[in-house]
């Protein structure tokens, strides 16, 4: 963040006063450091992912943040049938995907902007970590906020976890909650 000079009394919270020129300058306010301007919100169109919907109004009604929800589909890979020789591929079921993908994130980012709360829906395909983290970054978001599945044991080695991989790769501050629906 860059620093600015301002005249100020103590009683504004800050990570920092110090006296330049005989007049109290604060670097940086609590406010300005907790602030998120832009929040990413991956979702996959499960109950469980939407869990942290609620956590993410209430942040973005405080901060006045703009909304960003993404869903990442894995691009489906070409197959061969049991004794084929040549792989198939239908793109028009990709198409229909990624079409269904926005249609859904249209329905969600409409119920922001009728709280009041700007909001953009992309739908992309790739691998599910880095495309969230690539989006993150190309958008320059302030803060990701997702509900973890909350898998363990088997369940996790095999499915893998994309809040952890998150966790792992995130240069930014990252909300994980929880999802209980379904539990």
């Amino acid at each position: 963040m860059q620093q600015r000079e301002r005249e100020d009394d103590l009683s504004t919270p800050t990570l920092g006063h110090f006296v330049s020129n005989h007049r109290l300058v604060s670097a940086i306010t609590l406010e300005e450091v907790f602030m998120y301007d832009v929040i990413l919100v991956p979702l996959d169109g499960s109950p469980r992912a939407e869990a942290i919907l609620p956590y993410v109004e209430g942040i973005a009604t405080a901060h006045t943040s703009k909304v960003l929800l993404l869903q990442v589909i894995e691009p489906i890979m070409p197959a061969a049938a049991p004794g084929s020789v040549m792989p198939y591929y239908y793109p028009e079921l990709n198409d229909l995907i990624v079409k269904e993908a926005n249609s859904y994130l249209a329905v969600k980012s409409a119920e922001f902007q009728q709280k009041g709360i700007a909001s953009e829906a992309i739908a992309v395909q790739g691998q599910v970590v880095r495309t969230i983290l690539e989006v993150a970054e190309k958008k320059q978001v302030d803060l990701i906020a997702m509900a973890s599945h909350g898998r363990t044991g088997l369940a996790r080695v095999f499915y893998g976890s994309v809040a952890s991989g998150i966790l792992h790769g995130a240069d930014r501050p990252l909300l994980l909650v929880r999802s209980q629906v379904g539990s």
